[in-house]
């Protein structure tokens, strides 16, 4: 093979209105695209619990108050509407999934590499900055991967797939604040930065070459016509109605951002409500109690995906969950130091698998406004931006971590709308069960043997054959529904 024909085997560019075999790729035809989306997830759960670590660490380096160091996630977080409704939302409706996979990378690793002077320097604007550049990389790559896992193979298990593959987020976020307890704090406040720059230098090349592999790999590119092939075919497409008037995604946007406010807050404070409220308690204890935390939020999300797939609705187990952080953050306010400690505990493990399901369920029946619509509700991840300073502000004035917990809280309640609207209000909740009953992909009610399917759009002639027999089973199962 030529180097030309390379490369025109593996296009950056895609027309959004012609449906492809993406559409009803089987499960095992969908595994190879997944597994390589699946380490992006990996990728922005270490940064982000890095960036909670950091948060600690620069507020003991640069003397800095917990209202102003909350300032890494303003530029994370902030950073993300303008790649979810901006940039990446363009380069995504106009060029596909691939290239904005490639593009969300290449931003991560400048981001990494920007902040590496800054760290010389002692600079916490410099990094804020250079923080910002990651948060539209990770942005970018969000928009397009919650989608893609929720929309690439059997609508059936949407669910699942987003929150398997949000579990290894949780993993990224449990080593990180690790790593930090025995690199940042261990050390010198100058050897420490030192060990900060070397991490970024390792996430550039990391990065920068997971980027080159996504070019090189033929992963399966899905339309906006084939996202409205599902949506038809489980009887629950609303992409007749104009985008303005999709309103169960503009709820889902809104208790994203309120959701993903109140845990980013605990999580960017939660060393120091651990070092604030149990005495002789140092800044490497509580990171490594962090690190505890943030395993009970990666096992939960095994557990949650367990429960959607073999027992209960995901509508339900998003409603028990969110429920679950409100019953357990509302004693960490009062009863705080070990007690205090446990029930975050309990609140991270609930946090779980709120937030890709709440991707999945509010992506379903937009159709052809899928890939506009994504961005929205990854959009509502500003919230991160916005409720940690109000939180770092409430326990400035107050002088009091358990207080503050009061912010999270409140945020958790408006959440919790969403759930109950899915669940209890018929046009949201028939919308999530047609998914669930939806056969594309799926043969008489079992996952296909995926014969011959292989990970790109031309997986020679197996993909083909999947598609005549399961429109044979489409028409032949269409009598029982």
């Amino acid at each position: 093979m030529g180097v030309k024909e390379f490369i025109k085997k593996r296009p950056l560019c895609q027309n959004d209105n012609v449906r492809t075999n993406a559409a009803e790729l089987t499960l095992r035809g969908s595994i190879f695209p997944l597994m390589l989306v699946t380490l992006l997830f990996f990728l922005w759960g270490f940064s982000y619990g890095l960036l909670d670590t950091l948060n600690k660490h620069f507020q003991n380096v640069l003397d800095i108050t917990r209202a102003r160091s909350a300032g890494l996630q303003a530029a994370y977080f902030g950073a993300y509407p303008l790649a979810s409704i901006g940039h990446a939302a363009w380069i995504l409706r106009h060029w596909g999934y691939k290239t904005t996979f490639i593009w969300g990378l290449m931003l991560y690793g400048l981001g990494a590499i920007l902040a590496i002077p800054a760290i010389k320097a002692g600079s916490f604007g410099g990094f804020c900055a250079a923080i910002f550049v990651i948060g539209n990389g990770l942005g970018s790559l969000e928009t397009a991967a919650n989608p893609y896992i929720a929309v690439c193979g059997p609508p059936k298990y949407s669910e699942v797939r987003i929150n398997v593959a949000q579990a290894f987020n949780g993993v990224g976020t449990v080593i990180a604040p690790v790593m930090g307890s025995y690199v940042f704090f261990n050390f010198s406040d100058q050897r420490a930065l030192e060990n900060v720059q070397w991490v970024y230098v390792a996430i550039a090349v990391f990065v920068w070459g997971l980027a080159g592999v996504f070019w090189i790999a033929a992963i399966p590119e899905i339309t906006d016509a084939d996202m409205a092939f599902q949506a038809q075919e489980a009887n629950a497409a609303f992409d007749h109605k104009p985008f303005v008037k999709q309103y169960h995604l503009f709820h889902a946007a809104w208790a994203q951002f309120c959701y993903t406010g109140a845990q980013v807050a605990i999580a960017s404070f939660f060393i120091n409500y651990v070092s604030e409220t149990i005495p002789n308690t140092g800044d490497d204890v509580g990171s490594q109690l962090f690190a505890g935390a943030q395993a009970a939020f990666a096992v939960g999300r095994f557990i949650g995906s367990a429960l959607m797939h073999y027992w209960v609705k995901p509508r339900i187990v998003l409603l028990v969950f969110l429920a679950g952080c409100i019953v357990f953050i509302a004693p960490a306010i009062r009863h705080t130091g070990v007690p205090g400690v446990v029930m975050l505990y309990f609140v991270l493990f609930f946090e779980s698998v709120c937030f890709p399901t709440i991707v999945a369920l509010g992506m379903r029946g937009l159709g052809r406004h899928s890939k506009r619509g994504s961005g929205y509700i990854v959009a509502g991840v500003v919230g991160g931006a916005a409720v940690p300073p109000l939180l770092g502000a409430v326990a400035d004035r107050h002088g009091d971590m358990g207080v503050a917990m009061v912010v999270p809280l409140a945020f958790f309640v408006a959440a919790w709308t969403y759930p109950l609207a899915v669940n209890f209000y018929s046009r949201y909740r028939s919308v999530a069960d047609a998914f669930r009953a939806a056969k594309v992909g799926m043969r008489d009610g079992n996952v296909e043997s995926g014969k011959g399917a292989g990970p790109g759009p031309e997986s020679d002639k197996g993909i083909a054959v999947e598609n005549r027999e399961t429109r044979t089973g489409r028409s032949e199962s269409s009598a029982t529904h």
